[in-house]
């Protein structure tokens, strides 16, 4: 359960790190439709991520965190434009791309064990 605690607590700052980086992109055409796009996404990992934690059955367990990690893809994205597009440097956004990464990575784990469980 200190997990589960913990991974919430996670996928919300990992939300309101997104909300600071929307917050601080140029209040340009590009940047603010990109940056609403990674808000969005960005944003929706967690809600996913609680949603799960109250599933009925496994099944819909899986299917929450499933679209939490399409979130979570769709957010990379946005991320990996903003760097190329140069609208931040690289260096600005890694920490939270790690954190991108790192919550991809618990997620699928987390995906494959249920559906381990399931067998």
């Amino acid at each position: 359960m200190e997990k589960q605690i913990d991974l919430k607590d996670r996928t919300k700052k990992f939300a309101l790190r997104i909300i600071r980086l929307y917050s601080a992109l140029p209040k340009s055409t590009v940047a603010q439709v990109i940056g609403k796009q990674l808000l969005r996404s960005g944003t929706s990992v967690g809600a996913h991520y609680r949603e799960g934690s109250r599933s009925r059955s496994d099944a819909e367990l899986i299917s929450k965190l499933e679209v939490a990690l399409q979130e979570l893809e769709e957010t990379i994205y946005w991320i990996e434009l903003i760097v190329d597009s140069e609208i931040f440097s690289e260096d600005r956004v890694s920490e939270l791309l790690n954190e991108a990464y790192e919550l991809n990575a618990i997620l699928t784990t987390g995906v494959k064990t249920v559906k381990k469980k399931q067998k």
